[in-house]
């Protein structure tokens, strides 16, 4: 089925607003680096020490990091993902960050970030699971890493906590979502891919039947405060996007330098042509953010998802609803990294969960048809938003 005119979608006020913000935002010309190769924990299955991405050193040399910065800017970065290694052990070098790019930061949440010269950091604090769940994965069985992440960032606006949800502990999503909540953050949902190869409930080859039935569940008691929406989650958990099956044939998240993507690169896939990911040594970059050779099968990271998802608008043209569902992504990828305006998107949250479950109650999503029809205005969105170097 053709789809109806991009134009037509927009005559929705609300989407109009959405669609409009992004736009005014411009293109994010984004990176991620490992801001150090230390960490004060071991967590269990974490792709970082999985695959010995440590063995790059970050330089004790202060240059060698301010030259990186230099060089970023001159590229025209404009957006940088800081993870590790874990970034609160290099605060001086965080803080040269935040003064030069927009940023999010992912943490451990062992070590508070001063709302002092950090005051509009976006934070996100990794948690994998009930206290219990948390200090055997991520604590060694013996830190309450949670509770302390929990003290650390009480009613801290900048923070939401990051729930990494294992196939088989869907029965504690619900009392973790309420401790975050009731502790004045808010939760993004993020998915475990078992790289330590444990099994049982971190299987996921199970399923995340479960879990998404409750992440579905959280959204209707916490509208307000859940980041993820009905349709990122069900992209994520079922590793469908129309005609199109996850892996690294898909991936948009790959570094654009790196040999090993030379061929991936040309096969029409559309992807970020300004990522980077970088190691701790502030020089060299990796296939893509959470990889050097690991199979793509287990890789169910949020972020890349929504990349993957904002870089196919054309596959969303089928319907007002589909759309609805790729718009509403891009909103929540720029407002949760706050390069919109973050009062007024929080309001907005309630609504947008609305619209996306409304979506996606329609008749099953099309084959991915693109709009014939207002072809300037969706070209004239792509170089704005999705394929102008560069979106994510």
């Amino acid at each position: 089925m053709m789809a109806r005119a991009l134009k037509s979608y927009l005559q929705d006020p609300f989407l109009n607003q959405l669609y409009r913000e992004v736009r005014q935002a411009g293109p994010l010309r984004s990176i991620s680096v490992d801001l150090t190769h230390v960490c004060n924990l071991r967590c269990v299955g974490c792709y970082y020490f999985t695959e010995g991405m440590d063995r790059y050193r970050s330089p004790r040399d202060e240059r060698v990091f301010d030259a990186f910065i230099e060089r970023e800017k001159a590229r025209g970065t404009n957006f940088v993902t800081v993870v590790g290694g874990e970034p609160t052990l290099a605060m001086d070098r965080l803080q040269k960050l935040y003064r030069h790019f927009r940023l999010s930061v992912a943490t451990n949440g062992l070590r508070r970030i001063p709302l002092k010269g950090f005051e509009n950091l976006p934070i996100g604090i990794s948690v994998w699971g009930s206290p219990a769940t948390d200090r055997r994965l991520r604590g060694s069985g013996r830190v309450e890493v949670f509770a302390r992440a929990l003290k650390n960032y009480r009613n801290d606006p900048r923070a939401f906590f990051y729930y990494t949800v294992s196939p088989g502990n869907a029965d504690e999503i619900e009392p973790v979502v309420t401790r975050c909540i009731e502790n004045g953050n808010a939760v993004l949902f993020n998915y475990y891919g078992d790289l330590a190869r444990k099994g049982g409930a971190l299987d996921a080859r199970q399923g995340f039947g479960r879990v998404q039935a409750e992440i579905e569940r959280m959204i209707g008691m916490f509208p307000e405060r859940i980041f993820t929406t009905a349709y990122l989650s069900r992209v994520v958990t079922s590793g469908r996007l129309y005609d199109e099956q996850w892996g690294y044939q898909v991936c948009t998240s790959l570094s654009v330098d790196h040999p090993v993507n030379r061929e991936r690169l040309k096969n029409g896939k559309p992807f970020n042509p300004h990522f980077r990911a970088y190691n701790a040594d502030f020089q060299t970059t990796r296939r893509c953010c959470t990889g050097i050779d690991r199979d793509c099968e287990t890789c169910f990271d949020t972020w890349e998802h929504f990349s993957w998802i904002m870089l196919n608008l054309r596959k969303h043209l089928g319907s007002k609803g589909e759309f609805t569902c790729w718009l509403t992504t891009m909103y929540l990828f720029y407002w949760i990294n706050r390069i919109v305006d973050y009062p007024a998107g929080l309001q907005r949250l309630p609504e947008i969960h609305r619209r996306v479950n409304q979506a996606l109650e329609q008749p099953p999503f099309s084959s991915g048809q693109s709009a014939t029809a207002d072809q300037a205005l969706l070209v004239e969105t792509e170089k704005t938003i999705t394929l102008n170097p560069e979106i994510l």
